[in-house]
Formats: C-alpha cells, structure tokens, sequence
C-alpha cells in the first residue's frame, strides 16, 4: 500500500501499512469528533458557572464510577469484535440525542452541565477504548515503531476537529457541530471494527496472541480493578495517571477563570477554545511526526513519560513567580502538547506487557474511573487552595505534584521492564 521508500522512511513493514492506516484513520476521526465537540464543552462549563467547575468534576466522576461496571459488563460479555460497535453505536445515539435537545432548548444551565458531564465521559471511555484495540493488535515492538505514527492521526483529527468549529460554529451552531461529530464517530467504529476483524495480531516473541475476533474475553465486571490494585504495574499507571489529572486539572481551573474574565459571548468562548486546541493539535503533530517515534525507539519510553513532568515542574515554578495571566495558558499549551506528543504514547505502550482482558477493563477503569476520581479530588484541593493560599503559593503547590508525577513515572517504569522480562 505504500511505496518502499516511503515505508523505510517511517519505519513500517510492508505487511504493517494496512494496519497502521485503519489505525490512524481511528484515531483521526476519533478525535475529529471530540476535538469539535471540545469547545463546546468549554463554553457549557461557563455557562455552567465558572464556581461551580469543582461540582462538575465531580459529578463527572460519579457518573465515570457508574458507567464503569457497565462496560466491564460489554467486554465480558459481547464479543471481542462488536466491542467496539456496541460502545461506539452507543456514544453515538448520545451525540445526536444532544444535537436534538440544544436545536429545540438551547444552552440552559442544567442541559450544559448534564452535557459537559456526559462529554467528559465519553472522551475518556472512547480514547481509552480507541487505544485499546491498538495495544491488542500491535506488539511491544511494533508500538514503539508505529504508535506516534497513529497518534499523529489524532492530532491531525484535533487540528481538523477544532478548526470545523472555527469556520463554521458561527453558521450551523453547536448542534450543527454535534451532528458532524456523530457521523465521524461511524468512522471510528468501522476503522476499529476492520483491525479487531483482520489484523489479529500473531504470536509473536513469546507474547500471547490477540484473541479471536468471534471470542468472548470472558471474567466479571470488576476484575479490572481489582487487578489495577493487585499488579504493581498496573498500579504504578494508576498512579503516574492521577498525579497526570492533579496536575491537568490546576491548570484546568485557570483557564477556564481566565476565559470567564476576558469573553462574554457563548460563541466567542466557543471560537477561542477552538483557537487553542488548534495551536495544540499542530504543535503535537509537527512533534509525532518528526519526534515521537525516533525518540522511543532510540531513546526508549523513559524520555517519553518523564520529560512533561520535567517541564512542568519548571512551569509552576515560573507561575509562582510571574501571575500573568497568559503565563497560564503558554503553560497548559505546553503541558497538552506534551501529553499528546509523548506522554500518551509512552503510556499506552505499558499496555502491551498486560494480558488482553487487563487492556480493556483494567485500562478502561484507569483512564476513566482513576482518572475522573483524581479530577474530583483535585478539582476540590484546587477550590480550597484558591481560598487559602496566593497564586503564587498555589504553583508552589502544583510544581510538588509535577516532582511527584516525575517520580511516579520512574516507579511504573522499572515495573513495566519487568514485566516485560516475565512475558519473554
């Protein structure tokens, strides 16, 4: 499917291009989707009320914790192809459910919180979803070769999907957006659909193969966390994944302040969101393209999961000194670009030394439940330490969780090369 030339040049077998294609076209349109609907999330947390961000976070994690069972219900039962289709139909029929009520309602302040809860649901549970079909097709090998070259397909879904609300917000409306994100939502679910069915991946250095795409992975809905708090690797994700979301979310709350400040139209919120998740999803992919996948083959997945927490550190510590308001956003450019670059990549490649059933409800609760659960948590200690502390002893605050995310990371790494000495 490519010429020789080109896939010397990205480092991919000619038996690998099928694959890598259906991958990055999931991941593109994936995030086409989320990436259009993102602003308008943004826009329903102010309308929502910038106060009440802390309630938000925390409903999203009550109803992250009920959906969880739920879908560890779906990947025990169903089977291992229409995994994929059941969940994605499902988000789907949501996305159009949404168009409908803001085309007859508008933005009321109850359906913009309902909204902002539900997509901050359904962009973790998708993602993670989207990432595990990739950790069950590819090797430990080949993720470190071929992963950045996919999520480069969600960055360049993440440039698309914020500049669709650019141009045409203004013209069809958030429920105009909505409706564009559910028809790229069916893209997700048929690229998805394709690999599970034909690029089972093979035996392949003593690893266990994928299963069948007619096979039910079996176990009960539980299990996945259960093993999360019993497997020192899994554990160390979990927690390298909270102090990720601890840190997100201190700088969460300071961009959404300073939106409330300078923007008062719904549709100017909605515009600005969309001009920084732009600016983002092209630093990311410029990064992916030319970056990621050298620096994890030659380098190994360490650089790629401690170099954020790094500058992070150094982030908060400049915030403490300077309170600039536009100091916040520079920074949680660079904390995005960062994730989406080189620490999401590097994450999701722990996930190849797990067993199959581990990939879909041990990662699913990790990037969900762990991850919403840590939001919460911090959304409340980032509300009391506004009232506490000065800005400037709040970064102090946030460079002590960016050092202890850094060394959260040292800690899940050494525990993923062993596993990966048990596995071969």
């Amino acid at each position: 499917m490519f010429p020789s030339t080109i896939t010397r040049l990205l480092n991919i077998e000619r038996s690998e291009a099928a694959p890598v294609i259906a991958g990055f076209l999931m991941q593109f349109s994936l995030f086409v989707c989320y990436f259009a609907m993102r602003p308008i999330r943004e826009t329903m947390g102010v309308v929502g009320g910038v106060n009440n961000l802390q309630w938000l976070f925390t409903a999203t994690f009550v109803a992250t914790l009920a959906v969880s069972p739920l879908f560890g219900w779906l990947v025990s039962r169903a089977k291992h192809r229409n995994i994929t289709r059941w969940a994605l139909g499902f988000f789907g029929l949501n996305i159009l459910g949404f168009a409908l009520a803001i085309h007859l309602h508008g933005e009321t302040v109850w359906l913009a919180r309902v909204f902002f809860v539900w997509l901050s649901v359904f962009n973790l549970m998708a993602i993670s979803l989207a990432w595990s079909v990739l950790v069950d097709v590819f090797d430990s090998g080949q993720a470190r070769r071929l992963f950045a070259m996919m999520a480069a397909g969600a960055s360049l879904g993440g440039l698309v999907g914020p500049l669709i609300g650019v141009l045409f917000v203004t013209h069809i409306g958030n429920a105009g957006l909505l409706v564009v994100a559910a028809s790229m939502l069916v893209v997700t679910a048929f690229c998805a659909d394709h690999l599970l069915t034909h690029h089972v991946r093979p035996d392949r250095d003593n690893r266990i193969a994928a299963p069948a795409p007619e096979s039910r992975l079996g176990g009960n809905p539980f299990e996945g966390a259960v093993h999360v708090f019993t497997s020192p690797l899994l554990l160390g994700i979990a927690l390298f994944v909270v102090l990720l979301a601890s840190v997100s979310t201190f700088l969460y709350f300071e961009q959404a302040r300073f939106v409330a400040e300078r923007f008062t139209d719904r549709a100017e919120q909605t515009r600005f969101f969309s001009s920084v998740d732009a600016v983002v999803q092209f630093l990311t992919l410029l990064i992916q393209v030319f970056l990621t996948g050298r620096i994890a083959s030659t380098l190994g997945i360490r650089v790629l999961l401690l170099t954020v927490p790094i500058l992070m550190t150094a982030g908060f510590l400049m915030l403490s000194v300077s309170t600039m308001l536009g100091m916040y956003v520079v920074v949680m450019v660079i904390r995005r670009v960062g994730e989406y670059a080189l620490v999401r990549p590097g994450r999701e490649m722990l996930f190849t030394a797990v067993p199959t059933a581990d990939k879909y409800k041990a990662k699913s609760f990790i990037d969900t439940v762990v991850y919403r659960g840590a939001d919460a948590v911090s959304g409340w200690v980032k509300a009391a330490s506004d009232m506490l502390l000065t800005p400037q002893m709040g970064a102090v605050a946030g460079a002590i969780l960016a050092f202890a995310w850094m060394f959260s990371g040292v800690y899940t790494l050494r525990q993923h090369r062993r596993a990966e000495e048990r596995v071969v």
